[in-house]
């Protein structure tokens, strides 16, 4: 639900994993066959494990981060894992490049430079849920483009505020 004055756009679990069918949806309908998935952590793992699930392919991820200050809420500086992880062998052939959203756009397009750098890939695609509009990359499939860029709370974000302890209290009662 996006909030009246646009600032905000909350989504739900349902919501959430409909916006994924709905990307595979896309990515399929292009007719493009990709060999490997690699998703962006953390934001693109969710997508990406689906993704994989879907089109029954094998899943490698690369962490970034940007998002630091003011819980998360402030873009920094961006950092980019010298190592990819994947089950077998090295990132090679047809990928499609999986995060959650292009929000500025810097993290997607400094990725899909240094991927495109390494020989073995053949050709690079990218999706996304969300693209903002002040977003400076547009990824190749994407489900919803967002004119007012506002926040977005997607649902496992709850977890950003919930520490072990609070989960001891909260399940205590099970025993």
């Amino acid at each position: 639900m996006l909030t009246d004055d646009g600032k905000h756009l909350y989504i739900s679990w349902n919501e959430y994993h409909e916006l994924i069918e709905r990307l595979a949806l896309k990515v399929h309908a292009s007719g493009w066959q990709f060999d490997q998935i690699l998703c962006l952590a953390r934001g693109g793992m969710r997508p990406g494990d689906m993704l994989s699930r879907i089109f029954d392919k094998p899943l490698a991820i690369m962490s970034t981060s940007s998002y630091r200050a003011e819980a998360g809420t402030i873009q920094g500086r961006l950092d980019m894992a010298k190592y990819i992880t994947l089950p077998r062998g090295e990132l090679s052939g047809r990928v499609l490049l999986v995060d959650d959203l292009a929000d500025s756009g810097v993290t997607l397009a400094a990725v899909a430079e240094r991927l495109r750098g390494l020989p073995a890939i053949q050709e690079l695609r990218s999706a996304v849920l969300w693209t903002k509009a002040i977003s400076t990359y547009t990824p190749d499939y994407f489900v919803e483009v967002l004119p007012t860029s506002p926040w977005i709370h997607q649902p496992f974000e709850d977890y950003d505020n919930i520490s072990i302890e609070t989960l001891i209290k909260r399940h205590a009662t099970e025993e």
